[in-house]
């Protein structure tokens, strides 16, 4: 074998590895935001045997409490403005029941439906759902389409409109990306309850529990076997990770 063709498999292999370093470099975020997304650590992935659901009980949510909405916006860098081109993961709606005037404040979330609307319709598969149920975006590859806004029928997703800073690095953002509640995946991966959730409890309300729906022993579980629930739009058939007492 002669020397030039040596030098040219070295100089191939130098390449190659050059390339994969650059590669490193430019899908680093986007492996670690997978890892977060499918993963509860880099060698557990997400289990079906889990489906991770919150209960909101609205006649222990107190009106004009915004806790769990306050929460929201520290724990996931959002700036708390309520504008149309504003992101908000928590909307507090005012229902009324027609048939005795009576008002509620329900905390309005993405619902993590097990058949969920956004990801039919997603054309990059940006929409997701993970095997323990929770629905997240993959903001590398959304194109902001926003086809998953217009499919939700809870209006639960948000277009970043703007540049964003001050970001929690265990929560990507980017302007031109669709995104919603993501159940504070980073702190469920940590065994953690959503800062909703931790909010709530700690100003005394337990309007909010979290837990596995899976699982007959979770408080979750035990509290929806003890009394009724509700889904919103339960119509569609989407069967969601979401449920409400009260109403």
């Amino acid at each position: 074998m002669s020397h030039s063709t040596d030098n040219t498999r070295q100089e191939r292999r130098d390449f190659l590895k050059a390339g994969t370093l650059v590669a490193g470099m430019a899908l680093g975020p986007g492996v670690l935001f997978y890892g977060v997304a499918h993963s509860r650590a880099p060698e557990e992935g997400a289990s079906s045997k889990v489906r991770w659901g919150m209960l909101i009980d609205t006649n222990q949510c107190g009106n004009g409490c915004n806790d769990c909405v306050t929460a929201c916006n520290s724990e996931n860098g959002l700036s708390g403005k309520t504008g149309p081109q504003d992101t908000q993961y928590i909307r507090k709606l005012n229902i009324k029941d027609l048939r005795n005037g009576r008002v509620h404040e329900l905390p309005m979330l993405c619902q993590h439906c097990e058949n969920p609307p956004c990801v039919d319709v997603c054309p990059t598969g940006a929409s997701m759902k993970r095997a323990d149920g929770i629905v997240l975006v993959d903001r590398h590859i959304c194109i902001g389409c926003r086809y998953c806004m217009m499919a939700c029928p809870y209006k639960a997703r948000s277009f970043v409109h703007e540049p964003v800073t001050d970001q929690n690095p265990e929560v990507p953002r980017g302007k031109g990306c669709v995104e919603s509640c993501t159940f504070c995946v980073q702190r469920v991966d940590r065994d953690q309850s959503p800062a909703c959730v931790e909010a709530c409890h700690a100003n005394g309300h337990k309007a909010m529990v979290f837990g596995d729906l899976k699982n007959p022993e979770s408080e979750i579980s035990k509290a929806l076997a003890a009394q009724a629930s509700t889904e919103v739009r339960a119509d569609l058939g989407l069967n969601t990770g979401v449920r409400y007492q009260g109403i």
